[in-house]
């Protein structure tokens, strides 16, 4: 566990040395400040309009960090060849995926951290309250989604040659999965077999990342939800994302570093 942790904390300070955290702020900082300076239509809920806007340009930039973060890890390792003196060392190949995905998961709660905190200032600018429980819960099941995210991520970089093509299949399926998945089981009983069950098999094997999605708390200012419904779906994203790093260990360990 040592070697993980080690290992984790240089990706982790890697990870922030990059420009591509700094870059995605400012531009999801000026965008948000832009919009809030002009009162639109002069539309009473123009607040929650501008929340929702600025939560989405929060969910895109992460994204973006956590995938081509995840992606870039292992390619990188190899190019350099930096890959063979760290295999060289008392450390297993397991051991370096689990210091990977850790990096990059810490990595993205900097990120959200410093996103949400500019997020809150700006809302309670506006509306002079804070529900600190709502983003608080908010947060903790993005970070948790963002981890299955990197876990797939880490898998597609052992599995497709080039970290771009990587980056686009995995960046497709998110997006599939957030805003198609959660359908594919209403369409499934519209169609006829046998597209109707691989469809309804399709709906059950995905991981259904809009379980995290609770933005609405925090765009309506509705009440917080059960912390055992937090603590389930918690559950949910741990199960999944240990299974694509379980699978990235096993593709990792049997595939030549050359």
């Amino acid at each position: 566990m040592k070697n993980v942790w080690a290992l984790s904390s240089v990706v982790l300070k890697e990870s922030v040395r990059r420009k591509d955290f700094y870059v995605l702020f400012v531009i999801t900082a000026l965008i948000t400040l832009m919009m809030g300076s002009v009162n639109l239509f002069h539309d009473s809920q123009i607040d929650r309009y501008l929340k929702e806007i600025c939560l989405l340009l929060i969910w895109i930039s992460l994204l973006v960090i956590a995938i081509t973060m995840a992606a870039r890890q292992i390619p990188a390792e190899r190019e350099s060849r930096t890959i063979y003196p760290l295999l060289a060392k008392p450390i297993s190949r397991t051991e370096v995926l689990l210091a990977k995905f850790l990096g990059c998961w810490l990595a993205t709660a900097v990120a959200m951290i410093a996103f949400y905190a500019f997020f809150g200032l700006m809302a309670m600018s506006r509306e002079h309250h804070w529900p600190l429980t709502n983003y608080f819960q908010a947060m903790w099941l993005h970070w948790v989604m963002l981890g299955v995210v990197i876990a797939l991520s880490i898998l597609g970089s052992l599995i497709f040659s080039a970290v771009s093509a990587n980056i686009t299949i995995t960046s497709v399926a998110v997006i599939f999965i957030l805003l198609v998945g959660r359908h594919l089981d209403q369409v499934a009983m519209r169609i006829g077999e046998p597209a109707s069950s691989l469809l309804m098999g399709l709906f059950f094997l995905i991981p259904h990342l809009e379980f995290f999605d609770v933005r609405d708390l925090v765009i309506h200012n509705w009440p917080s939800i059960h912390w055992l419904v937090c603590a389930k779906a918690t559950a949910y994203g741990a199960v999944y994302g240990a299974f694509f790093l379980l699978l990235a260990c096993s593709v990792f360990r049997r595939r030549a570093l050359n």
